[in-house]
């Protein structure tokens, strides 16, 4: 039976960091939760071109969903719905108020979220996002911290962009609402920043991920069954391994850029399950970059090409500019009426 490829875009252009404790809690921002965009940039990513040099992005923010690429390319999140802004930065897992990000993403209505000011939200529970939804911080500083994180479960079309989730803890056992006219009891999530499970055409973009309790995001990078295509991807000194994988996965790695710590049993990018049968696995690297003693072990034969659509095509730069091209990771400081 044919593989369908898993439909999660995690673009380039978010930092991802994580620490083996949580941080102390502070309510201040350091700089590096958001970068200044540049007056002029030799060399930008395939997405940031799509929009960044747009003064009027503002006024139609929905054209970001036109910039997608790759299996993420029909990822449209809430681009047929209206606007809708986050005004109240107060959180209630079962009754949300009208104005607050759980009320606008738990709709059943595609919905674009923004934020009409810069706010610190700590969930009281995890945060369940409903299909057909664009959280957008785009205009404004937006962490989503020191509490339980983002929840996309058994959903389709989802887009979180220009936002900093750090410093998550668990969530707690208890009483969610997920729609408009469903509360379910949940067991608690594991206090990841993102918990991707069940769904499909989800697209996380300049985002700030950090310091959380189980991970940054779950299932990320180990992949099952399915087909990822990783690339232009910048990994720095990972704890274990940059890419995994268990289930039989097809695996291209191209044009990354991988430095690896200096503890010398870590120096794979790679890791498979034990088991033997990975010798035939079909894990390949292309015009990736490696630093400080890092490798990368392939398997396999036959062709490993992601087979895109002509409108899910893009041209993939070789693993030498990956450190330019993810210069502007994270969240951009981008101002209303000006060029991002």
């Amino acid at each position: 039976m044919a593989r369908a490829p898993l439909s999660l875009l995690l673009s380039l252009s978010f930092i991802l960091y994580n620490a083996s404790t949580l941080a102390g809690a502070s309510y201040y921002s350091p700089s590096y939760y958001y970068n200044q965009p540049a007056p002029y940039k030799e060399v930008m990513n395939t997405i940031d071109s799509c929009w960044r040099s747009n003064p009027n992005w503002s006024s139609n923010r929905q054209a970001l969903a036109n910039c997608a690429i790759g299996f993420g390319k029909d990822a449209i999140g809430g681009k047929f719905g209206e606007i809708y802004v986050v005004t109240d930065s107060s959180d209630d897992p079962v009754n949300p108020k009208p104005g607050t990000l759980r009320y606008g993403a738990i709709q059943n209505q595609p919905l674009w979220i923004i934020f009409d000011k810069d706010m610190l939200i700590t969930l009281e529970n995890e945060l369940m996002v409903n299909s057909y939804k664009t959280i957008d911080g785009r205009g404004a500083k937006v962490e989503i911290a020191h509490g339980p994180c983002i929840t996309i479960a058994d959903v389709s079309h989802v887009i979180v962009h220009g936002i900093s989730i750090h410093d998550c803890t668990p969530g707690k056992p208890g009483l969610v609402r997920s729609t408009p006219n469903h509360v379910g009891h949940r067991l608690g999530s594991d206090g990841d920043a993102i918990t991707v499970f069940a769904s499909s055409y989800v697209w996380i973009d300049h985002c700030y991920l950090a310091r959380c309790f189980d991970g940054l995001i779950d299932r990320m990078p180990r992949v099952r069954f399915g087909y990822a295509h990783v690339a232009n991807n910048k990994y720095d000194e990972w704890l274990m391994y940059a890419i995994g994988g268990s289930a039989d996965p097809t695996i291209l790695s191209e044009g990354n850029y991988f430095t690896a710590p200096n503890d010398p049993y870590f120096k794979q990018v790679t890791k498979r399950d034990t088991d033997a049968y990975w010798k035939n696995w079909k894990w390949r690297s292309s015009r990736d970059i490696f630093q400080n003693g890092a490798y990368f072990v392939p398997s396999g034969w036959g062709t490993c090409s992601p087979g895109y659509t002509p409108a899910q095509y893009f041209s993939v730069a070789p693993g030498g500019l990956v450190p330019a091209l993810t210069s502007d990771s994270g969240p951009l400081n981008c101002a209303l009426n000006r060029s991002c």
